[in-house]
Protein backbone atom coordinates (compact mmCIF):
# COMPACT_ATOMS: atom_id res chain seq x y z
CA UNK A 1 0.00 0.00 0.00
CA UNK A 2 1.32 3.45 -0.93
CA UNK A 3 0.30 6.50 1.55
CA UNK A 4 -0.64 9.48 -1.04
CA UNK A 5 -0.69 12.52 0.85
CA UNK A 6 -3.08 15.32 -0.79
CA UNK A 7 -1.94 18.69 1.18
CA UNK A 8 -1.61 22.52 0.91
CA UNK A 9 -1.58 24.83 3.54
CA UNK A 10 -3.59 27.24 1.78
CA UNK A 11 -7.01 26.38 1.67
CA UNK A 12 -10.28 26.76 -1.23
CA UNK A 13 -7.72 25.38 -3.72
CA UNK A 14 -9.85 22.35 -4.00
CA UNK A 15 -7.99 19.77 -1.70
CA UNK A 16 -10.53 17.91 -0.60
CA UNK A 17 -12.24 18.27 -3.71
CA UNK A 18 -9.30 16.00 -5.39
CA UNK A 19 -9.24 14.03 -2.58
CA UNK A 20 -12.71 12.63 -2.44
CA UNK A 21 -13.32 12.37 -6.98
CA UNK A 22 -9.52 11.10 -6.94
CA UNK A 23 -10.10 8.27 -4.68
CA UNK A 24 -13.74 7.43 -6.56
CA UNK A 25 -12.20 7.66 -9.84
CA UNK A 26 -9.75 5.38 -8.88
CA UNK A 27 -12.21 2.84 -7.61
CA UNK A 28 -14.24 2.75 -10.72
CA UNK A 29 -10.92 1.68 -12.31
CA UNK A 30 -10.46 -1.23 -9.91
CA UNK A 31 -8.13 0.27 -7.48
CA UNK A 32 -8.46 -0.34 -4.00
CA UNK A 33 -8.75 2.74 -2.26
CA UNK A 34 -9.01 3.88 1.37
CA UNK A 35 -9.60 7.83 1.87
CA UNK A 36 -8.02 9.11 4.92
CA UNK A 37 -10.14 12.30 6.04
CA UNK A 38 -7.80 13.88 8.87
CA UNK A 39 -9.28 17.37 8.22
CA UNK A 40 -11.43 18.11 11.45
CA UNK A 41 -14.01 20.07 9.25
CA UNK A 42 -14.54 16.54 7.79
CA UNK A 43 -15.76 17.77 4.72
CA UNK A 44 -14.22 14.67 2.79
CA UNK A 45 -16.79 12.74 5.41
CA UNK A 46 -19.52 14.68 4.67
CA UNK A 47 -19.26 15.22 0.70
CA UNK A 48 -19.51 11.11 0.46
CA UNK A 49 -22.48 11.36 2.22
CA UNK A 50 -21.38 10.13 5.25
CA UNK A 51 -22.00 11.50 8.52
CA UNK A 52 -19.65 12.16 11.10
CA UNK A 53 -19.05 9.16 13.80
CA UNK A 54 -17.81 9.09 17.14
CA UNK A 55 -14.94 7.33 17.70
CA UNK A 56 -15.11 6.75 14.28
CA UNK A 57 -11.49 8.80 13.52
CA UNK A 58 -8.47 8.08 13.64
CA UNK A 59 -8.48 9.77 17.24
CA UNK A 60 -8.15 6.48 19.14
CA UNK A 61 -5.64 4.88 17.16
CA UNK A 62 -3.61 8.06 17.40
CA UNK A 63 -4.30 9.08 21.25
CA UNK A 64 -5.17 5.86 22.53
CA UNK A 65 -3.29 2.79 20.69
CA UNK A 66 -6.64 1.45 19.33
CA UNK A 67 -7.08 -0.50 15.98
CA UNK A 68 -7.02 1.77 13.07
CA UNK A 69 -8.73 -0.98 11.17
CA UNK A 70 -11.45 -0.78 13.60
CA UNK A 71 -12.02 2.92 11.90
CA UNK A 72 -13.08 1.50 8.21
CA UNK A 73 -16.08 1.80 6.78
CA UNK A 74 -17.27 1.04 3.15
CA UNK A 75 -18.78 3.42 0.93
CA UNK A 76 -21.74 3.19 -1.86
CA UNK A 77 -18.77 3.18 -4.42
CA UNK A 78 -17.27 -0.44 -4.58
CA UNK A 79 -13.01 0.10 -4.11
CA UNK A 80 -13.66 2.90 -1.85
CA UNK A 81 -13.76 2.95 2.19
CA UNK A 82 -13.19 5.81 4.34
CA UNK A 83 -11.43 6.44 7.72
CA UNK A 84 -14.13 9.46 8.91
CA UNK A 85 -13.16 12.67 10.12
CA UNK A 86 -14.81 13.77 13.25
CA UNK A 87 -14.48 17.22 15.41
CA UNK A 88 -12.18 15.33 17.99
CA UNK A 89 -9.26 15.36 15.61
CA UNK A 90 -9.27 19.04 16.63
CA UNK A 91 -8.15 18.08 19.80
CA UNK A 92 -5.75 15.44 18.93
CA UNK A 93 -3.23 18.51 17.41
CA UNK A 94 -2.52 19.46 20.96
CA UNK A 95 -2.48 15.54 22.21
CA UNK A 96 0.46 14.78 19.65
CA UNK A 97 2.18 17.78 19.93
CA UNK A 98 3.10 16.86 23.31
CA UNK A 99 3.93 13.26 22.66
CA UNK A 100 7.82 13.29 21.92
CA UNK A 101 6.88 11.09 18.60
CA UNK A 102 4.21 13.32 17.08
CA UNK A 103 6.28 13.48 13.73
CA UNK A 104 6.03 9.40 13.27
CA UNK A 105 2.54 9.15 15.20
CA UNK A 106 0.39 8.74 12.18
CA UNK A 107 3.10 6.34 10.31
CA UNK A 108 2.87 3.71 13.35
CA UNK A 109 -0.86 3.99 13.56
CA UNK A 110 -1.25 3.07 9.75
CA UNK A 111 1.44 0.02 9.57
CA UNK A 112 -1.51 -2.03 10.61
CA UNK A 113 -3.12 -1.18 7.40
CA UNK A 114 -0.43 -1.23 5.43
CA UNK A 115 0.70 -4.87 6.50
CA UNK A 116 -3.14 -6.00 5.90
CA UNK A 117 -3.03 -6.22 2.00
CA UNK A 118 -6.09 -4.63 2.02
CA UNK A 119 -5.65 -1.76 -0.41
CA UNK A 120 -3.60 -0.89 -2.90
CA UNK A 121 -3.62 3.00 -2.01
CA UNK A 122 -4.08 5.30 1.21
CA UNK A 123 -5.32 8.42 0.58
CA UNK A 124 -5.22 11.47 3.60
CA UNK A 125 -7.48 14.60 2.90
CA UNK A 126 -4.82 17.01 5.30
CA UNK A 127 -6.19 19.94 6.95
CA UNK A 128 -5.43 23.15 5.13
CA UNK A 129 -2.58 24.44 7.60
CA UNK A 130 0.47 23.97 8.83
CA UNK A 131 0.47 22.20 12.30
CA UNK A 132 0.59 19.03 13.94
CA UNK A 133 -1.95 17.18 11.10
CA UNK A 134 -0.67 18.26 8.48
CA UNK A 135 3.05 17.50 9.16
CA UNK A 136 2.39 14.27 10.36
CA UNK A 137 0.85 13.06 7.01
CA UNK A 138 3.98 14.57 5.61
CA UNK A 139 5.59 12.32 7.62
CA UNK A 140 3.88 9.39 7.04
CA UNK A 141 3.28 9.38 3.46
CA UNK A 142 5.62 8.09 0.51
CA UNK A 143 4.28 10.35 -1.84
CA UNK A 144 2.62 14.03 -2.14
CA UNK A 145 0.14 15.48 -4.14
CA UNK A 146 -0.43 18.84 -4.56
CA UNK A 147 -3.38 20.43 -5.83
CA UNK A 148 -3.23 24.04 -6.92
CA UNK A 149 -5.51 26.61 -7.68
CA UNK A 150 -4.75 28.40 -11.37
CA UNK A 151 -4.76 31.79 -10.04
CA UNK A 152 -1.49 34.11 -8.65
CA UNK A 153 -2.26 33.05 -5.06
CA UNK A 154 -1.40 29.62 -5.93
CA UNK A 155 1.72 30.19 -6.73
CA UNK A 156 2.96 31.35 -3.45
CA UNK A 157 1.12 28.48 -1.38
CA UNK A 158 3.08 26.09 -3.80
CA UNK A 159 6.47 27.34 -2.75
CA UNK A 160 5.82 26.99 0.97
CA UNK A 161 4.69 23.70 0.63
CA UNK A 162 7.54 22.80 -1.23
CA UNK A 163 9.80 24.53 1.58
CA UNK A 164 8.06 22.35 4.17
CA UNK A 165 8.75 19.07 2.62
CA UNK A 166 12.25 20.05 2.54
CA UNK A 167 11.92 20.23 6.07
CA UNK A 168 10.34 17.07 6.91
CA UNK A 169 13.34 15.65 4.32
CA UNK A 170 15.84 17.18 6.07
CA UNK A 171 15.27 16.56 9.94
CA UNK A 172 14.67 13.33 9.07
CA UNK A 173 11.25 12.58 9.56
CA UNK A 174 10.77 11.25 6.25
CA UNK A 175 13.33 11.54 4.16
CA UNK A 176 12.21 9.50 0.95
CA UNK A 177 9.08 11.27 0.71
CA UNK A 178 8.44 12.66 -2.72
CA UNK A 179 6.59 15.20 -4.34
CA UNK A 180 4.49 12.77 -6.52
CA UNK A 181 2.60 15.31 -8.59
CA UNK A 182 1.01 18.57 -9.18
CA UNK A 183 -2.71 18.85 -10.18
CA UNK A 184 -4.04 22.00 -11.20
CA UNK A 185 -7.54 22.99 -10.15
CA UNK A 186 -10.44 25.34 -10.93
CA UNK A 187 -9.61 25.94 -14.49
CA UNK A 188 -11.01 29.03 -16.23
CA UNK A 189 -10.26 28.72 -19.94
CA UNK A 190 -11.76 32.26 -19.86
CA UNK A 191 -9.19 33.49 -18.19
CA UNK A 192 -5.60 34.80 -19.81
CA UNK A 193 -4.03 34.57 -15.96
CA UNK A 194 -5.13 31.21 -15.73
CA UNK A 195 -3.26 29.66 -18.09
CA UNK A 196 -0.33 32.30 -17.54
CA UNK A 197 -0.15 30.11 -13.87
CA UNK A 198 -0.56 26.74 -15.69
CA UNK A 199 2.51 27.86 -17.99
CA UNK A 200 4.31 28.74 -15.18
CA UNK A 201 3.79 25.85 -12.64
CA UNK A 202 4.96 23.47 -15.46
CA UNK A 203 8.09 25.49 -17.08
CA UNK A 204 9.03 25.29 -13.24
CA UNK A 205 8.20 21.85 -12.24
CA UNK A 206 8.18 19.75 -15.61
CA UNK A 207 6.84 16.63 -15.57
CA UNK A 208 5.82 16.81 -11.93
CA UNK A 209 2.54 18.38 -13.54
CA UNK A 210 0.13 16.51 -14.45
CA UNK A 211 -1.65 17.01 -17.81
CA UNK A 212 -5.25 16.71 -16.48
CA UNK A 213 -6.27 20.03 -15.02
CA UNK A 214 -9.60 20.23 -13.47
CA UNK A 215 -11.93 22.81 -14.54
CA UNK A 216 -13.60 25.30 -12.46
CA UNK A 217 -17.50 24.08 -12.71
CA UNK A 218 -20.67 24.14 -10.58
CA UNK A 219 -21.25 20.71 -10.74
CA UNK A 220 -18.07 20.05 -8.88
CA UNK A 221 -19.18 22.53 -6.48
CA UNK A 222 -22.99 21.02 -5.93
CA UNK A 223 -21.95 17.06 -6.05
CA UNK A 224 -20.50 17.25 -2.21
CA UNK A 225 -23.95 19.18 -1.04
CA UNK A 226 -25.64 15.65 -1.98
CA UNK A 227 -23.23 14.05 -0.68
CA UNK A 228 -21.89 12.45 -3.82
CA UNK A 229 -18.68 12.07 -5.76
CA UNK A 230 -18.53 13.57 -9.31
CA UNK A 231 -18.93 10.44 -11.09
CA UNK A 232 -21.90 9.87 -9.41
CA UNK A 233 -23.53 13.26 -9.38
CA UNK A 234 -22.69 13.81 -12.96
CA UNK A 235 -20.40 11.22 -14.68
CA UNK A 236 -20.64 12.69 -17.99
CA UNK A 237 -19.95 16.10 -17.06
CA UNK A 238 -16.51 17.73 -17.26
CA UNK A 239 -15.67 17.44 -13.98
CA UNK A 240 -15.85 13.93 -13.83
CA UNK A 241 -14.44 13.87 -17.32
CA UNK A 242 -11.57 15.88 -15.73
CA UNK A 243 -11.03 13.30 -12.72
CA UNK A 244 -11.22 10.63 -14.56
CA UNK A 245 -8.36 11.45 -16.61
CA UNK A 246 -6.48 12.81 -13.38
CA UNK A 247 -6.91 8.61 -12.19
CA UNK A 248 -5.91 7.15 -15.53
CA UNK A 249 -2.83 9.33 -15.30
CA UNK A 250 -2.36 8.79 -11.76
CA UNK A 251 -2.35 4.86 -12.63
CA UNK A 252 0.04 5.42 -15.81
CA UNK A 253 2.63 7.05 -13.76
CA UNK A 254 2.59 4.00 -11.31
CA UNK A 255 2.69 1.94 -14.06
CA UNK A 256 5.92 3.54 -15.71
CA UNK A 257 7.61 3.69 -12.02
CA UNK A 258 6.91 -0.01 -11.40
CA UNK A 259 8.07 -0.67 -15.24
CA UNK A 260 11.29 1.35 -14.35
CA UNK A 261 12.15 0.11 -10.97
CA UNK A 262 11.83 -3.47 -12.26
CA UNK A 263 13.83 -2.50 -15.08
CA UNK A 264 16.74 -1.31 -13.25
CA UNK A 265 16.40 -4.09 -10.69
CA UNK A 266 16.58 -6.53 -13.89
CA UNK A 267 19.81 -5.02 -15.02
CA UNK A 268 21.48 -5.26 -11.57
Amino acid sequence: MRVIAITNQKGGVGKTTTAMNLSACLATRGVRVLLIDLDPQANATSGLGLAQEDRGSLYPALVENEDPRHAIRSTRTPNLSIIRSHQELAGCEIELAQRGNHLSRLREVLQPIRNSGQFDYAILDCPPSLGVLMTSALSAADELLVPIQCEYFGLEGLSKIVHVVQQIRDCGANPGLLLEGIVMTMFDSRANLGQQVVNDVRNYFGDVVYNAVIPRTVRLGEAPSFGKSIVEYDPSGKGAQAYMALADEFIARRAAATAAFEATVGAA
